[in-house]
């Protein structure tokens, strides 16, 4: 079985360099938690909502996304990327640019990667606890509608000079 899997990693990558092996533990690992969560709200007696509806789901997308560029690429939350990423300037208003040393780092610094758990956090969230979660929510909707309305103001203010 290992030999087939090398065979099949090689193949793939042919004269590129990917970590499949990486990847596939990272897998394992986001798997082990959705398990591991799953079991849990089995033990305590926890249900998931019997729907999730237009409001929850407004506040999961924004809140996710904020959240995932939050970790992604605050240069407040740098210290959490630094053992895995190698700074490379600036990206954009209040994030940075940083090259992954490794899987870890290339999943911290790329909010599509790392907004996957996110959101599965933000689920798991609404079977233990649902009004907190809302309300974390809620705070990182509100952040994320901030930001979005400085940079239209920046904008607009640019448009008048």
């Amino acid at each position: 079985m290992t030999e087939f899997l090398e065979k099949t990693g090689q193949e793939y990558e042919g004269d590129h360099d990917r970590p499949l092996a990486a990847y596939a533990r990272v897998i394992g690992v986001y798997g082990a938690a959705v398990t591991a969560a799953a079991v849990a709200a089995k033990l305590t007696g926890k249900r998931p909502p019997e729907r999730i509806g237009p409001m929850d789901l407004t506040l999961m997308a924004a809140c996710t996304h904020k959240l995932a560029r939050l970790l992604a690429k605050d240069p407040v939350t740098s210290p959490i990327r630094a053992p895995f990423t190698r700074y490379q300037g600036v990206s954009g208003p209040s994030e940075l640019k940083e090259e992954p040393r490794n899987t870890i780092g290339e999943l911290l610094s790329c909010p599509f990667c790392i907004a996957q758990w996110v959101a599965t956090g933000y689920a798991v969230g609404l079977v233990f606890a649902p009004r907190a979660t809302r309300l974390a929510g809620a705070a990182m909707t509100a952040v994320a509608a901030s930001d979005w309305l400085r940079l239209a103001y920046a904008k607009l203010m640019k448009s008048v000079e």
